[in-house]
């Protein structure tokens, strides 16, 4: 066992014998796959050699197990927790069956402290250890963010873009009604006089429909089963002609007028204007589903800041809209209330773009998250006592905890359940602002949680 710690970097330099005394207290073992080394968020309470064998280390972010890495044996595990008294950061299981030597807490920490030379070391390989750690972990972070904004993107998207599909279908049928019809006219012998008066009565019907679109239509459903058995006398299929006909607030003096005006053409009359008025309709639906996708797009857009340069003037409010609507999907869970308390005076801000509307999306998110589906976020921007400008994000939720307050910035410190979070959100948010020459501050208490972003003035930047 003198040899297999001796080629470990942490106890290179000990002498034999201190490397013996200490070896004799430890506990040899073996672990089954799947057996833990250290739990995500749990205190490590042992140093660990891994003799053979391979150990997987994983971490949950957003409820999903991500892998980081993999190590062999010879190896060890613990070191920096036991130095530092911090919960592992990772989950670490046998992917194959190993053979470890484990030293309780207690015995690790007193072979240091009376081994100054391992000592030392184990201080300046805490850092490196970390920072790999916590590289690892903020890059799942953000592939693991990046996921969620693209589901519900996605989600978003797939909304307009079925009902743009499904209009499409409907709209292919009634342009095919109106050409069907046009032949029936022709077939018929209508006279020019007639087919004046039709149209009248159409673009009568038409406006109809306007206005009932513009809010005046809420009785139409009650007019549609009379409506329908008054077509059925005439001779048309009531059940699929009285909806939209109910919709425009035709009446019987109206269908009277028709049937006068088309005489043994009404049947084909009335569907050309049932199929008129459902095309129009479908249009505007067509329009407003495009208008949607294009609203959906355009955010995207500015959210990323593409074709923009790196560094550029940006508006603020800009930043914190797209942002709005890219988390548009988790807005609409529950019951939360977003309220917008902008000062448009404000001067544009020398910055990068996407990582301001990174900072926005993290702090939103963490506001969803407190309020839980119920509550409201208030969004303000105002001036700074300085000259530069500020964005408050508030919620209403639970609050932080005093305790808690002063960690919050802290990499993998998180307030969440294991697994519901990285710890990470703050740390990136705290170094985009920083990056930035900016500040940002924390108040909260049950009921009022306000994260307050401070950036300079654009001639100071």
């Amino acid at each position: 066992m003198i040899e297999l710690l001796a080629d470990l970097d942490l106890f290179q330099g000990v002498d034999d014998e201190t490397l013996a005394a200490f070896a004799a207290r430890g506990v040899e073992g073996t672990l089954e796959v799947g057996d833990p080394v250290t739990v995500q968020g749990k205190p490590v309470e042992r140093f660990v050699v891994i003799a053979e064998g391979t150990i997987e280390w994983s971490r949950s972010i957003n409820g999903v197990d991500t892998v980081l890495s993999e190590r062999h044996g010879p190896t060890y595990s613990g070191a920096s927790n036991l130095l530092t008294g911090d919960p592992a950061v990772a989950t670490g299981r046998a992917s194959t069956p190993a053979h470890v030597i484990t030293w309780d807490a207690d015995s690790f920490l007193a072979f240091l402290h009376d081994t100054p030379l391992a000592m030392r070391t184990a201080v300046r390989l805490i850092a490196p250890i970390a920072q790999a750690a916590e590289s690892i972990v903020r890059q799942q972070e953000k592939l693991a963010a990046l996921g969620t904004l693209s589901a519900g993107l996605a989600h978003e998207l797939n909304n307009p873009a079925a009902a743009a599909r499904r209009t499409a279908s409907e709209l292919a049928e009634a342009m095919e009604t109106l050409q069907d019809t046009a032949h029936q006219f022709v077939s018929s012998g209508l006279e020019r006089g007639q087919v004046a008066r039709l149209v009248e009565l159409q673009q009568a019907a038409r406006k109809g429909a306007a206005r009932a679109a513009s809010g005046d239509a809420m009785d139409a459903a009650d007019r549609e089963d009379a409506l329908a058995a008054r077509l059925d006398e005439l001779g048309a299929d009531g059940w699929r002609l009285a909806e939209p006909l109910a919709r425009a607030g035709v009446d019987d003096a109206w269908l009277e007028q028709v049937a006068e005006a088309a005489g043994s053409a009404r049947v084909a009359a009335l569907e050309w204007v049932a199929a008129s008025l459902t095309a129009t309709g479908l249009v505007a639906e067509l329009h407003e589903s495009t208008a949607r996708i294009s609203e959906l797009v355009s955010a995207i857009k500015d959210y990323t800041h593409m074709d923009r340069a790196a560094v550029a003037e940006v508006d603020l409010h800009e930043g914190l809209d797209s942002t709005l609507t890219i988390l548009g999907h988790r807005l609409k869970k529950g019951s939360v209330t977003v309220e917008r308390h902008y000062d448009r005076s404000l001067p544009r801000v020398t910055a990068h773009g996407s990582e301001l509307n990174q900072v926005w999306t993290n702090l939103i998110v963490n506001s969803l998250d407190a309020i839980d589906g119920n509550g409201t976020i208030t969004i303000t921007t105002r001036r700074s006592t300085t000259g530069g400008v500020v964005v408050d994000i508030a919620d209403d939720g639970p609050g932080i905890p005093p305790e808690q307050q002063s960690r919050v910035y802290e990499p993998f410190f998180t307030t969440k359940g294991v697994g519901e979070g990285s710890g990470l959100g703050l740390d990136i948010v705290r170094r985009i602002v920083a990056g930035h020459r900016g500040d940002i501050t924390l108040r909260s208490q049950p009921g009022a949680t306000v994260f307050t972003v401070t950036l300079p003035a654009p001639a100071a930047v």
